[in-house]
C-alpha cells in the first residue's frame, strides 16, 4: 500500500507499539534517516504534512526540526508488504542528521549543510522514470497506433531528426522569452517549457532506438560531476 491514505488499521504495529521508518528524499531516493513511528505520530505526519516520530529515548510525539527548523515535508508514505515498516518520501528544510550533514548515512566528514539553508525544490525528475516506462512500452507497438513505435520503426534517422528539430524550437523558445515583455511573460515561459518537454522526450526516443538506457546517461552525468 501507498499514498498518504494510510491508516493506523493498516500498520502491523509491533507489541511495543512501533513500527521503523525509512525516510527518503522525494527528489532523488537519497536515504536521510530511520526512526521509528506509533500510530500518534502517523496521524500527525498525516495530519500536518510535516514528519513526526516516537522519541524511544523521551518516550514521546517528536516533530523532526521542533527544534533544529530542519523539518521533513511529507511527501508521501508507503507500507511494506508485511504492514510492519514505513517507506517515507519528504522534501526535507536544512540538514537531516544532528550533525549537520544531509543524510544520517553520510560520512563524518561529508560536507555540512547550513543549518538555517533551504536546499532547492525537488523538481520532480524522478517522474522520468514513468516517461522512459511508457516509451520502451510503446516500442513494441504498432507503429500505426503509436508515434513512439512509429519514430522507433523509422530507425536512428526519424527520432534524431526530432532532436534536431527540437533543439532549434528551444533555441527560438528561450529568445522569444529573453525578448518577452512582463505582459506576456507567462506566454512564452509555457512556451519554451512545451518545447523542452518536446526535447526530452524525443531525446528518451533516441536512447531506446540505440538500446542505450537512461542510466548511461545519469551514470557520466555523475562522473562529470565528481571529476
Amino acid at each position: 500500500m501507498t499514498g498518504k491514505q494510510l491508516r493506523e488499521d493498516d500498520v502491523a504495529w509491533s507489541p511495543s507499539g512501533l513500527v521503523p521508518a525509512v525516510v527518503q528524499d522525494a527528489g532523488d531516493g537519497r536515504v536521510l534517516m530511520v526512526a521509528y513511528v506509533d500510530a500518534e505520530a502517523l496521524a500527525s505526519t498525516l495530519a500536518s504534512g510535516e514528519v513526526h516520530f516516537h522519541s524511544r529515548s523521551r518516550d514521546r510525539l517528536w516533530r523532526k526540526g521542533e527544534t533544529s527548523g530542519n523539518v521533513l515535508r511529507l511527501r508521501d508514505i508507503a507500507i511494506d508488504c508485511d504492514g510492519d515498516a514505513l517507506l517515507i518520501q519528504a522534501d526535507p528544510v536544512g540538514p537531516t542528521c544532528h550533525r549537520g550533514t544531509r543524510s544520517c548515512f553520510d560520512p563524518a566528514d561529508a560536507p555540512l549543510v547550513a543549518a538555517a539553508a533551504t536546499p532547492p525544490t525537488a523538481q520532480g525528475f524522478e517522474w522520468l522514470e514513468t516517461l522512459w516506462a511508457t516509451i520502451d512500452e510503446r516500442a513494441a507497438a504498432d507503429p500505426a497506433s503509436s508515434y513512439t513505435a512509429r519514430l522507433i520503426a523509422g530507425g536512428v534517422d526519424a527520432p534524431a531528426r526530432k532532436v534536431a528539430e527540437e533543439a532549434t524550437e528551444v533555441l527560438m523558445a528561450a529568445k522569444d522569452d529573453a525578448a518577452a515583455d512582463d505582459a506576456s511573460h507567462a506566454a512564452t515561459r509555457d512556451a519554451l517549457a512545451g518545447e523542452v518537454a518536446d526535447l526530452l522526450y524525443h531525446t528518451l526516443v533516441v536512447l531506446r532506438e540505440r538500446g542505450l538506457p537512461p542510466s548511461a546517461v545519469i551514470a557520466r552525468l555523475r562522473e562529470r560531476h565528481e571529476a
